[in-house]
């Protein structure tokens, strides 16, 4: 007894912490916290102005919680046809692109990956040159126009179907993890490399194809300017088109001049609707990136931190 009670104050002793340690630890907290604040609480804001009455929302007394509980901004959306259109087309453009994105990026940075590859230096450098340097927008316009692939979703996925920073990361990825001792034994037993890719490589890979998946995911959602240049009908908006158009259709209607009280009490009331649309439209948005970023979290420390660090 008198031996384990010994052992337990010695462990005490070495797991006691220094001051230094205590005061390092406390001001990193607060100064986290701030930092939390400082990020969440404009977030936050976005949500409860969704749902407060358009008029505390334009007073500003929307501070830290709904006032008036409405979902006006959110009817007043989803009463436009072209919204559920727009969702729609960008549901079908994302998912399209991801796949092409991973068809195009995983059997490139695998590749370029193997040593066995003796032109993987210079077609290396090729790409990277594409970083610093691009055709410009007119040109990549004409050759679009070319292809006959304007007022389609492939205008859309096609140009920028391969992103040479992801591709750089999955190449790293695969070298740092992806032995050529596994490579040599498996050829041992008869595998070619691309039986090794699929059947081997991929399935050790998940990490960092769900991180790919994330990166072009988001960047297919999120993306308007090429909707904007490339797609005039309006059949094929992708959603973050649609919202904008919204937007500005409702402020230049807002631009009007008034005459009458009425007409300027009413204007007045539709400005303050649009206002609380603004965040509504942010949460809708952004709803999708927020759904799927959980069921890839787990793997996201690991698939960008061995990808881009290691090797």
């Amino acid at each position: 007894m008198k031996k384990e009670r010994s052992v337990q104050s010695f462990r005490k002793k070495r797991t006691k912490r220094c001051r230094e340690d205590v005061i390092f630890d406390t001001v990193t907290f607060l100064v986290l916290s701030v930092i939390l604040i400082i990020v969440a609480y404009p977030l936050y804001w976005v949500v409860i102005s969704s749902i407060s009455s358009p008029s505390a929302v334009s007073s500003g007394d929307v501070l830290w919680k709904p006032i008036g509980f409405t979902l006006k901004g959110y009817v007043e959306v989803f009463k436009n046809s072209a919204v559920m259109r727009g969702f729609l087309n960008s549901v079908i453009y994302t998912v399209c692109g991801v796949l092409i994105n991973l068809v195009v990026t995983l059997p490139t940075a695998y590749a370029l990956s193997r040593n066995v590859f003796g032109g993987k230096k210079p077609i290396t450098i090729f790409y990277m040159i594409t970083m610093f340097f691009g055709g410009g927008l007119i040109p990549t316009y004409l050759v679009v126009k070319n292809l006959h692939m304007l007022n389609s979703m492939w205008a859309l996925i096609l140009p920028g179907c391969l992103s040479v920073y992801n591709m750089i990361v999955a190449r790293t990825f695969f070298k740092s993890n992806i032995s050529e001792e596994l490579y040599e034994a498996a050829e041992i037993d008869g595998c070619s490399q691309g039986k090794f890719f699929f059947k081997i490589a991929l399935p050790l890979s998940k990490a960092i194809i769900a991180i790919l998946v994330l990166y072009y995911g988001v960047g297919h959602w999120n993306s308007y300017f090429s909707a904007l240049v490339y797609i005039s009908d309006k059949d094929h908006y992708p959603l973050q088109l649609v919202l904008r158009n919204i937007l500005i259709t409702n402020e230049t209607a807002l631009s009007q001049t008034a005459t009458t009280k009425a007409a300027r009490e009413a204007l007045r009331e539709k400005q303050q609707l649009i206002d609380v649309m603004k965040y509504s439209l942010i949460i809708i948005s952004s709803i999708p990136v927020l759904v799927l970023y959980p069921f890839i979290q787990k793997h996201f420390v690991k698939g960008v931190m061995i990808g881009s660090v290691k090797g």
